[in-house]
C-alpha cells in the first residue's frame, strides 16, 4: 500500500469514525441553552445523550450483518443519509421529548460509520498492524473532543444551539463524499450469508462466545463507559457548579482531550516494545487508581475547577491506551465476519455506556460525586473483567 494511499484511507476512516464523537461533543456546550429554550433541565437534555448511545448500540447490531452480506458501502450510504435527515429535523425540535427521540434516530444512521470504519481496518490492513491503525484513527477521533466543544461553544454563543445540528448535517454530507470517492470497498459481499433472524443470532453468538472477544470487548467497554460518564456529567459540573461559560467549557473539554490524543500516539511507540495485552493491563490499572483519587476528592469536598480538570485529564488519558488495544485484540480472531464482530463490539460498548450515562444523569445532584463514583465503578469493572479473562488462559490471535 502506497504511503499516500494509506494516509488517505486512514484519514477518511478517522473522519468517518469522528462523526460519532462530534455528534456527542459538539452539542455539550449548548445544554443550558437547549434546556432554557425547550423549558426543561440540563439533566433532561442529557437523556438525549443516553438515547443517542442506545440508538448507536442497537443500530450497530443491524449494520454488522448487512455489511457482511451486501459489502461495506451500501449500508454505509444508507446510514449517512438517515443521519443527515435526522440532523436537519432536530434543528426544528420544539420539545425535549422530540429531541430525545430524533437523537435516537440520528444515532441509528450515524453508527453505520463506526461499524464500517472498524471493519475496514480489519479488511484492509494486516492483523499485526490493526492496533497501530486504531491508534492513528484515535488521533483523528481524539481531535473531535478538542475541536467540537470549542466549535459548539462559539456556535451556540453566536448563532444558537440549532446551528450545531446544521454543522453536523454538513459533516455527514462531507463524509458521504469521502466514502464515495476515497474509501476502498473492503471485503466483498458474502452473498451466501443469510439475513434470517435465527442465522444472524447464531452468527452473533458464535462471535460472542469467543473468549478473546468477550474478554477484551467487555473490559474495553467498561473502561470506555468511564469516558461516556464524564461526557454526560461534565456540562453540569463545569457550567453549572463551576459556572464557566460555553466558550470556556469548550476550551476545558479540549484541554482534557489532549491527554487522550497524547496517550493514543504514545501507544504506537509502546507497541514497538510491548504487546497489546500488556499495555491494556497497565492502562486499566492506572485508570482505577486515578478513579479512586477522583472519587475520594469528591467525597471529601476537595475538588475545585483546576483539580477536576487535572484528574479528568489523567483519567481520560488511560483511554488512549485502552481503546486501540482492546479493539484490536477483540477483532483479531475474525476475518470473514469482521463486520458482525465490529457491530457486536460497538453495540456492547455503547449499550453499557448508555446505561451508565443514564444513571449519572438521573442521579445528578449539586456535587461531582455521582460522576466520579460512576467513573470509578466503570474502571474497576473493566479491570476486574480483564484479570478474570486472563486467568482463563486465552490463546490470543494477534497476527
Amino acid at each position: 500500500m502506497k504511503n499516500q494511499s494509506r494516509f488517505t484511507i486512514v484519514f477518511s476512516l478517522g473522519l468517518l469514525s469522528a462523526l460519532g464523537p462530534f455528534s456527542i461533543d459538539l452539542y455539550l456546550p449548548g445544554f443550558p441553552e437547549i434546556a432554557r429554550d425547550l423549558q426543561t433541565t440540563t439533566s433532561s437534555v442529557a437523556l438525549s445523550l443516553s438515547s443517542y448511545f442506545i440508538g448507536v448500540s442497537i443500530g450497530q447490531l443491524i449494520y454488522g450483518p448487512l455489511m457482511d452480506r451486501f459489502g461495506r458501502k451500501i449500508p454505509l450510504y444508507t446510514g449517512l443519509l438517515i443521519y443527515l435527515a435526522a440532523s436537519i429535523f432536530i434543528v426544528f425540535a420544539t420539545s425535549v421529548e422530540s429531541l430525545i427521540v430524533v437523537r435516537f434516530i440520528q444515532a441509528l444512521g450515524g453508527c453505520a460509520g463506526m461499524v464500517a470504519a472498524r471493519a475496514l481496518v480489519r479488511d484492509i490492513f494486516p492483523v499485526s498492524e490493526n492496533a497501530k491503525v486504531f491508534s492513528l484513527l484515535m488521533l483523528v477521533i481524539a481531535v473531535s473532543p478538542i475541536v467540537a466543544p470549542t466549535l459548539g461553544g462559539y456556535a451556540t454563543a453566536h448563532w444558537g444551539w440549532h446551528s450545531i445540528f446544521i454543522i453536523l448535517s454538513i459533516l455527514a454530507f462531507l463524509n458521504f463524499i469521502l466514502v464515495f470517492f476515497l474509501l476502498p470497498a473492503g471485503a466483498p459481499p458474502d452473498l451466501e450469508l443469510s439475513l434470517k433472524p435465527k442465522s444472524i443470532t447464531s452468527k452473533f453468538w458464535k462471535v460472542f462466545k469467543t473468549p478473546q472477544f468477550y474478554t477484551y470487548t467487555f473490559a474495553g467497554s467498561f473502561a470506555a463507559s468511564g469516558l461516556y460518564v464524564y461526557i454526560a456529567g461534565s456540562p453540569h459540573i463545569f457550567m453549572e457548579l463551576y459556572e464557566v461559560s460555553e466558550k470556556q467549557y469548550g476550551w476545558i473539554f479540549g484541554i482534557i482531550a489532549m491527554g487522550l490524543i497524547t496517550a493514543s500516539q504514545l501507544n504506537t511507540l509502546l507497541l514497538r516494545r510491548f504487546r497489546s495485552e500488556q499495555i491494556v493491563k497497565v492502562a486499566l490499572l492506572f485508570q482505577v487508581l486515578i478513579g479512586i483519587i477522583f472519587f475520594l476528592a469528591a467525597l471529601f469536598n476537595l475538588l475545585e475547577l483546576y483539580s477536576t480538570i487535572v484528574l479528568a485529564f489523567l483519567f481520560l488519558s488511560t483511554q488512549g491506551f485502552a481503546f486501540p488495544n482492546t479493539s484490536a485484540l477483540a477483532l483479531a480472531p475474525f476475518e470473514k465476519s469482521a463486520g458482525t464482530a465490529s457491530a457486536l463490539m460497538g453495540a456492547l460498548q455503547l449499550g453499557i455506556g448508555a446505561v451508565m450515562t443514564a444513571l449519572v444523569s438521573l442521579w445528578s445532584n449539586e456535587t461531582p460525586l455521582p460522576m466520579t463514583l460512576m467513573m470509578l465503578l466503570c474502571a474497576s469493572i473493566g479491570l476486574g473483567i480483564l484479570i478474570f479473562g486472563s486467568k482463563r488462559n486465552i490463546t490470543l490471535v494477534t497476527e
